[in-house]
C-alpha cells in the first residue's frame, strides 16, 4: 500500500466532514498524498504500511485517543513521522507527548488551514522532496 508519489500527509479524526474538509483544502496547496481517518483503530493498522511525511490527528476520539495514536505508530513504524495533535480543548504543551522527539505541536480548533499547512512545511523530513504543488507559495516564514 506504501504510495510510490512519496511520503503523505495522515489525518486523522472522528469528525469525518472535518478530515475531508482539511483534506481538501491542503490537496489544493500540496501535491503529495493526503490520507484520511475518521476511525483512529482503522488509521493505526494502516500506519506500518505508509510512508509519512507527517500525521495530524486529533486528540479526543473514541477508542483511541491521538496521543496513544501516536504512541501507537511508532512502536509500529521504524521511525516516528514528525506529528501535530489538533484539538477543540486545552492541553498542557508540557506533557509526555511535548517531549516527544516526533511532536511538532498542537493547534486548537478552530484553526486557519494555512497554520497546519505551514507546520507540515516547517516539519516535512529533509531527505523527502518538497510536498507543494509547482507555484503554491509557502506559508512557512
Amino acid at each position: 500500500m506504501e504510495d510510490q508519489a512519496g511520503k503523505a500527509i495522515v489525518i486523522v479524526d472522528d469528525e469525518m466532514s472535518f478530515t475531508d474538509l482539511l483534506g481538501r483544502l491542503l490537496g489544493e496547496h500540496f501535491q503529495c498524498p493526503i490520507l484520511t481517518f475518521s476511525n483512529p483503530v482503522t488509521a493505526l493498522e494502516t500506519i506500518p504500511l505508509l510512508d509519512i511525511g507527517m500525521l495530524v490527528t486529533d486528540y479526543y476520539m473514541p477508542h483511541l485517543n491521538g496521543i496513544e495514536l501516536i504512541r501507537g505508530a511508532i512502536a509500529r513504524s521504524a521511525i516516528a513521522p514528525p506529528c501535530v495533535l489538533i484539538t477543540g480543548h486545552a492541553l498542557d504543551e508540557d506533557s509526555d507527548i511535548a517531549r516527544m522527539a516526533c511532536f511538532k505541536g498542537i493547534l486548537a480548533k478552530p484553526f486557519r488551514w494555512q497554520q497546519l499547512a505551514s507546520l507540515i512545511e516547517q516539519h516535512w523530513p529533509a531527505d523527502a522532496p518538497s510536498p507543494l504543488r509547482p507555484g503554491a507559495v509557502s506559508l512557512h516564514r
